[in-house]
């Protein structure tokens, strides 16, 4: 299985068995949509600042960008598989294109 993919089921199954106290996924479903979101937001950020000023640890970064925003589509009930599919519609359309079509 891909790392992603496993990544994916380990935070399904830790939102609907695992206690918020021993778990940080269960800890992020418990305060919601709004701060699972903000983690995404500050995990960008942190991104963004790693790619300009600290490339030595974009991967790092970018790893926890991924990973909260997994956590972010899990709460919505969505996950990979949607975003695969977006990205399937999207194949061969100019990203102007899509873009404008939204």
């Amino acid at each position: 299985m891909d790392p992603l993919d496993r990544l994916e089921a380990t935070i399904r199954a830790r939102r609907d068995a695992a206690d918020a106290g021993s778990s940080y996924v269960a800890s992020l479903f418990a305060k919601g949509r709004a701060k699972i979101a903000q983690k995404v937001g500050e995990e960008a950020t942190e991104t963004v600042i790693a790619a300009l000023a600290e490339p030595d640890t974009l991967a790092s970064e970018a790893a926890d960008l991924v990973f909260h925003l997994l956590v972010l589509l899990a709460d919505a009930g969505l996950g990979l598989d949607d975003v695969r599919a977006e990205l399937i519609r999207r194949e061969g359309v100019s990203g102007h294109d899509e873009k404008a079509s939204r």
